[in-house]
C-alpha cells in the first residue's frame, strides 16, 4: 500500500508557485558584499553588449567617428546607470537594468536619412545636427510613458493581463531576439562557439561534477567564460590569424578593431545638452512616440520576467504603472543627455537573474555604480566595451532563452487542456513571429517597409510597431484573451486569472509591501 501511495503521489503534477523556488537570493535578500560586488560587475559586463552595439551601428551613419562613438557609448552608459538607480529606488523596485533599446533604432535611422541633413558636408557638423534631432524626438516621446505611467492609465491595462495573455508577451520578449543570438555568433564562429560551449559547461555541467565549487560556477560563469574566451581571442589577434582576413572578419573577430580605447577620453562626465540645444520635428516625434509605446509594452513583459526570477510576487498594476512612468523619465534623460537611443528594460540582464539564481535588488544597484564609474573613466570603460561582439552574442543565446522560458512558466496557471488556451497561445506566438518577419523581409529587399506613403512619419509609426515580435504577439494575446468567450464561466479559471486576483491591488497581498514599497516613507505616492 505504501509503494502504491508513493506511486500515486509521483503521478501528481508539480505544484503551482506564484514565487519561483530555488532562487538563492530573492529581491530583498542581498548576498554578502564581496559576492554582491562581483555579481554587480557581471551585470555591467552583460549590459555592455547593447550599449556598444547600438552606437556602433548608428554613429557612423550619423557622420561620427571613433571619438563620437566613444562619447555616445559613455553617455548611454552614464544615463543607464542613473535610470537603473531610479528604477530600483522609485520605480518598480525590481532588479531591472534600464539600458538602450533596439526598438528606437528604426526611427533614429529615419532621422539620419532625413533630407534636411543630406546637404551638410562636414561629418562632425552632420553628426551633431542629427544628434540634436534625435534628442528632440526622444524628449517628446518620453511624455507618452510619463503620462501613461504616472496618471495610472497603464495600471488599467495591466489589470486585464492574465497569465495566459502575459505568457506570449514574455516569451517573445526573450525568444523574439533570436536574431541577436547565433546569427551574430556566426560572424566570428571560432570565438562565439567556444563561448557558448564554455558558458553552458561552466553554468550547467561543472556545478554537478564539482559540488564544492558549484556556487561559484553557477553565479560567475559569465565572468569566467568571457575572461577565458576574450584572452583566447586576444592571442588569435596578436598571433596574426586575422592578418590577411577580410575587413568584416577583422572587425568582428579582432580585439583591437573597435576604436573605442583610442577614441575615448581618460576622464569625461556627460552632461545635458552636451551636443547643443535639441531640435524638434513633429513627424519624427510621432515616429519616436510609436517606438516609445512599443518599448513600454516590451518593458512590461521584461518587468514580469524580472519579478519572476527575483522570486517576488507578480508586480501589482499600480507598481508596474509607476515603473513605466519612471522609465519615461529615463527616456527624457536620454533625450537631454543625447544618447541617440531611448531606454527600456535590459532583456539580457533579466536573463542573467535566471542564470545566476540571484534576484537581489542590491546587486543591480551596485551594477549601476559600475556603469556610472566606467562612463566617467572613459579609457577604462572602453577596454571592457571592446569585447568582440561574437562573445556577447554567445552570452545572449543563454540569457534570452531564460527570459523566454519565464513566459512559458506562466502556463502553469492555465488550463492547457482547454482549446481556447491552445488557440490563444499558439496563434499569438505564431503571429508574433510571422508578422514582424514579413515586415523585416520586405524592408531588407525593398529598402523601405510595407507601409510606404508620402508621409514618412506615418510609415515609421506603422513599421516600428509591426516589426516588434513581442508587441504583435502580446497585443494579439491580450485582445483575444479579453474578448473571446468572455461569458463562459470556465474561462476565468482556464486563463489563470483567479491565481493573480490577489495581486490586482497593492494592498490585497501582504508580500507586496515587502517587495514593492517605496523607501524613505514615500508610500503616499502609491496610487491604487
Amino acid at each position: 500500500m505504501a509503494a502504491r501511495a508513493l506511486k500515486q503521489e509521483e503521478l501528481q503534477p508539480h505544484a503551482v508557485r506564484d514565487q519561483l523556488p530555488s532562487v538563492s537570493y530573492c529581491l530583498t535578500s542581498p548576498p554578502p558584499w564581496p559576492e554582491a560586488i562581483l555579481l554587480g560587475f557581471q551585470h555591467y559586463l552583460v549590459m555592455l553588449g547593447t550599449t556598444v552595439i547600438i552606437p556602433t551601428a548608428l554613429v557612423p551613419q550619423m557622420g561620427g567617428g571613433n571619438e563620437e562613438k566613444a562619447r555616445v557609448i559613455q553617455t548611454l552608459l552614464f544615463v543607464a546607470g542613473i535610470n537603473t538607480l531610479i528604477q530600483s529606488f522609485l520605480g518598480t523596485r525590481l532588479p531591472a537594468v534600464i539600458g538602450g533599446s533596439y526598438t528606437f533604432v528604426m526611427p533614429t535611422i529615419s532621422i539620419i536619412l532625413a533630407g534636411r541633413y543630406s546637404g551638410i558636408a562636414d561629418p562632425h557638423e552632420k553628426f551633431v545636427r542629427i544628434m540634436r534631432g534625435t534628442q528632440g524626438a526622444l524628449i517628446v516621446a518620453s511624455t507618452l510613458q510619463i503620462i501613461m505611467g504616472f496618471s495610472g492609465l497603464w495600471r488599467i491595462v495591466v489589470r486585464l493581463l492574465s497569465p495566459l495573455s502575459a505568457a506570449p508577451l514574455v516569451v517573445l520578449v526573450g525568444f523574439g531576439l533570436y536574431e541577436m543570438g547565433f546569427p551574430s555568433v556566426a560572424k566570428c564562429v571560432e570565438i562565439g562557439l567556444p563561448q557558448i560551449l564554455l558558458l553552458v559547461a561552466l553554468s550547467q555541467f561543472i556545478p554537478h561534477l564539482a559540488p564544492l565549487w558549484s556556487t561559484a560556477f553557477e553565479r560567475f560563469a559569465v565572468i569566467m567564460s568571457v575572461a577565458v574566451v576574450w584572452l583566447y581571442a586576444f592571442f588569435l589577434t596578436v598571433g596574426g590569424v586575422y592578418k590577411n582576413a577580410a575587413p568584416k572578419t577583422q572587425f568582428h573577430c579582432r580585439t583591437d578593431r573597435s576604436g573605442l580605447v583610442g577614441g575615448a577620453p581618460w576622464i569625461s562626465v556627460p552632461y545635458p545638452f552636451q551636443w547643443g540645444p535639441p531640435t524638434f520635428d513633429a513627424g519624427e516625434a510621432f515616429a519616436m512616440m510609436a517606438a516609445s509605446f512599443v518599448a513600454l509594452v516590451e518593458s512590461t513583459g521584461a518587468f514580469i520576467a524580472v519579478s519572476r526570477y527575483a522570486s517576488a510576487t507578480p508586480c501589482p498594476p499600480s507598481v508596474m504603472s509607476r515603473g513605466i512612468g519612471w522609465q519615461g523619465v529615463g527616456i527624457l534623460l536620454s533625450g537631454l543627455f543625447g544618447t541617440a537611443n531611448g531606454s527600456s528594460v535590459s532583456v539580457e540582464n533579466a536573463g542573467l537573474l535566471g542564470l545566476t539564481r540571484v534576484g537581489s535588488r542590491r546587486v543591480v544597484q551596485i551594477s549601476s555604480g559600475f556603469m556610472i564609474l566606467f562612463s566617467i573613466l572613459g579609457k577604462s570603460g572602453a577596454v571592457f566595451a571592446s569585447i568582440p561582439g561574437s562573445i556577447i552574442a554567445a552570452i545572449y543565446c543563454l540569457l534570452f532563452a531564460y527570459v523566454g522560458m519565464a513566459g512559458v512558466g506562466f502556463l502553469q496557471f492555465c488550463n492547457l487542456n482547454s482549446f481556447r488556451t491552445k488557440f490563444i497561445m499558439g496563434f499569438s506566438l505564431f503571429m508574433g513571429l510571422s508578422v514582424p518577419q514579413y515586415f523585416n523581409e520586405y524592408t531588407s529587399v525593398a529598402g523601405f517597409g510595407p507601409v510606404h506613403t508620402h508621409a514618412r512619419w506615418f510609415n515609421d509609426m506603422i513599421n516600428v510597431v509591426f516589426s516588434s515580435k513581442a508587441f504583435v504577439g502580446g497585443a494579439v494575446a491580450y485582445f483575444l484573451d479579453n474578448t473571446l468567450h468572455r461569458r463562459d464561466g470556465t474561462v476565468r479559471r482556464d486563463q489563470g486569472h483567479h491565481f493573480w486576483d490577489r495581486f490586482r491591488s497593492f494592498k490585497t497581498d501582504s508580500r507586496s509591501e515587502e517587495f514593492y514599497s517605496l523607501p524613505f516613507n514615500l508610500d503616499n505616492l502609491r496610487n491604487d
